[in-house]
């Protein structure tokens, strides 16, 4: 009965009802579209970095900063930053093979450094990796040409997009077994090291600064990082090697290097120093005592909650100063500063809401007060406050989950309407976070359902100071309105 009479008020009103519907409809129209936005751009910056990059753990020294695989998530120190090695190495990788829901394992150790390759210098961010096992986890790495890194070898693999940058600022596009001239600097000194291209691939969801990746072996990048390499055995080096590793820049570049043990030159010159870094190979890799990493890199098993794995496995590694994050801290600034915009974008959907609750509620007053009468008429002739509660939380809720609804189908036609122009996104920024340079948006079902239960929620509070009012009603307020 109570609903019946709801239905009729709403039309009785209908001028009212149709403010109120629209309001709530426009908001439930805002949180559908602007979630399902920041959603997909989550969904897609997940699979990007989780199938290619980050996995769904990594671990890393404990510091009072936050860091990424390449640097610190805070841009105004990033430059001089320097990522810490991961301290008990050999103790940590025990324990994260013992734990459940492991899916897989892998250890980077990471660096920056300047690439020369047919007169082109830019700077490439390094990820020396253990190719034993890097390459089995991460899926979204496809080879295009030449053949992945092998476990031990010396070499590197660029990113298609490098390659083709390359070949636009010199006009050569890198070819197999090109040589790869790295430099780097430091407290210490400078570091120059060549290795060969191995391998060209890309990545099928490359994220926003991932084309800038060389893919190389671990060892390159301890040295090019001053990184001493953790090994019990005794390596010797040749009277050539030990005069390039203990001379300074002067030694190098003013002195006549016959007088120094090295081999007799007339004089010192790029070609030569090209020569000598092409011929001499560092000794190989001893990579595997530990201590020389800067990341452990972990697939879960699918059945597995991260966030639950993540605060046992910290607990566990308290004693190793480290501890473990999420996919999104070890991507970077670009995933944490979207999870900021989500919670700006819902935090500017409270204050609307508030405003919306607020307009709501005094189109319902005015409609309480038109209604004296009748609602006076029907506590006179017995009905009971829980009835009258009933009749104006029926009228919002079913007014509000109406236009809830038609608030989400809104949100479904434009979605289909954009998604039929194919629109080309210019920016890369953009189109990293949605997963391809075509504006394309999907249907998530748990967004409309919040969407739906959003403008649900607003009828119930826009109902409850009204429904005060109105019990304050006595029937003698009928009489007097008669």
């Amino acid at each position: 009965m109570a609903f019946i009479l709801a239905l009729r008020n709403i039309y009785k009103n209908k001028k009212n009802s149709l403010i109120i519907a629209f309001l709530i409809a426009v908001i439930s129209f805002i949180f559908f579209i602007g979630n399902t936005i920041i959603e997909e751009s989550n969904m897609s910056l997940y699979q990007s970095f989780n199938e290619s990059l980050t996995g769904d753990v990594v671990i890393q020294k404990k510091g009072d900063i936050s860091m990424n695989l390449f640097g610190a998530n805070t841009p105004v120190i990033d430059e001089y930053f320097e990522i810490p090695v991961l301290p008990f190495y050999d103790s940590i990788m025990e324990l994260v093979q013992t734990q459940k829901g492991v899916a897989g394992i892998t250890t980077q150790v990471s660096g920056k450094a300047f690439l020369d390759i047919h007169n082109t210098r830019e700077l490439a961010l390094l990820c020396g990796i253990d190719a034993h096992s890097y390459f089995s986890m991460f899926s979204g790495i496809s080879l295009e040409e030449g053949r992945y890194l092998q476990s031990g070898e010396y070499g590197a693999m660029i990113t298609v997009d490098r390659a083709q940058r390359i070949k636009n600022n010199s006009g050569v596009y890198p070819q197999i077994g090109d040589s790869l001239l790295f430099t780097s600097g430091g407290d210490l000194g400078f570091k120059i090291r060549m290795v060969p291209i191995v391998g060209i691939f890309k990545y099928k969801n490359p994220g926003l600064f991932m084309n800038e990746i060389i893919i190389i072996d671990p060892q390159t990048v301890r040295v090019l990082n001053f990184i001493q390499v953790a090994s019990s055995s005794q390596v010797d080096i040749g009277e050539e090697a030990a005069f390039f590793l203990s001379a300074d820049i002067d030694d190098i570049f003013n002195i006549d290097t016959s007088a120094q043990g090295a081999p007799a030159q007339e004089s010192f010159s790029a070609d030569f120093l090209q020569t000598w870094l092409s011929q001499s190979k560092a000794q190989p890799d001893v990579s595997g005592a530990g201590g020389d990493w800067n990341f452990i890199i972990i697939n879960l098993e699918k059945k597995v909650k991260t966030k639950a794995f993540i605060k046992s496995l910290n607990k566990k590694l308290e004693p190793y100063n480290a501890m473990a994050v999420d996919w999104r801290s070890s991507a970077g600034t670009s995933a944490i500063l979207l999870l900021l915009v989500q919670v700006l974008f819902n935090a500017g959907m409270l204050l609307v809401c508030v405003a919306g609750v607020i307009t709501v509620i005094n189109i319902i007053l005015i409609s309480v007060f038109r209604r004296t009468r009748e609602i006076g008429t029907l506590r006179a002739i017995g009905a009971s406050d829980l009835y009258i509660k009933s009749l104006i939380f029926c009228e919002n809720i079913f007014l509000s989950a109406i236009a809830g609804c038609a608030g989400i189908l809104a949100g479904l036609l434009l979605i289909s309407w954009i998604n039929s122009l194919g629109f080309i996104i210019p920016n890369e920024l953009i189109s990293s976070l949605l997963g391809g340079d075509i504006l394309k948006l999907i249907f998530i079902p748990y967004v409309a359902l919040l969407s739906f239960v959003l403008s649900v929620l607003l009828g119930v509070i826009v109902s409850i100071y009204p429904v005060q009012v109105s019990l304050k009603i006595e029937p003698v307020e009928a009489v007097r309105h008669g």
